[in-house]
């Protein structure tokens, strides 16, 4: 039977998702002793609870990943990104039910069951997050940062101006460059603007 972690802040399914989603777009043949680092590490699941994530868990995990990817996060418009995850719901999810189990705190689960495999289970937990966020949010509170030259995925979340960059760092960078870009446009346009206002003219 699998149990499932908690990380020290709470279950977090949905930023689970992204952190494997991103880990998987770097490295798309994510070995299993990464993918079970980062679970460790950043979301709480123990040893004991890890030895089930065999080799053939884990490929099945990470298509798991590359399919929510592909069919909800990668998707911005609201309706399709609620059809998606209703098919990945009614595939993959059960009666929510509250658990408790190692010491976590009551949590949702809805998957099929404490032996449903690694790839059903995080399926219809990610699918239930995401599909909370919408509902909530009003559209996809998800996306591809903005930045150039990256692809990584984020969550948004809250009221106010849409998210678009996976960090502060990238959206500092993108807001540099673009302010550089804007300077040396206006350098550029100087000395046309002189000799078109210059003396006589």
């Amino acid at each position: 039977m699998k149990e499932h972690g908690e990380s020290r802040d709470g279950f977090r399914p949905g930023e689970r998702l992204i952190d494997l989603a991103n880990a998987v777009r770097e490295d798309p043949a994510l070995p299993r002793d990464a993918m079970a680092a980062l679970l460790r590490r950043r979301h709480g699941e123990s040893e004991e609870e890890l030895r089930s994530l065999t080799h053939a868990e884990a490929g099945a995990l990470r298509r798991a990943v590359v399919e929510l990817t592909e069919r909800v996060l990668a998707e911005t418009g609201t309706d399709r990104a609620a059809e998606a995850l209703n098919a990945l719901l009614e595939r993959c999810a059960a009666r929510p039910r509250l658990s408790r189990h190692d010491g976590h705190a009551w949590h949702l689960h809805v998957d099929r069951g404490d032996d449903a495999n690694w790839a059903d289970w995080f399926t219809a937990a990610a699918a239930l997050a995401l599909a909370r966020l919408l509902s909530e949010q009003g559209g996809t509170a998800w996306g591809e940062c903005a930045a150039p030259g990256c692809r990584r995925l984020y969550l948004g979340g809250g009221p106010g101006a849409p998210r678009r960059y996976c960090s502060r760092p990238c959206a500092t960078r993108t807001r540099v460059a673009a302010h550089r870009h804007r300077q040396r446009g206006g350098q550029q346009a100087g000395p046309e603007s002189r000799e078109q206002t210059g003396p006589g003219g």
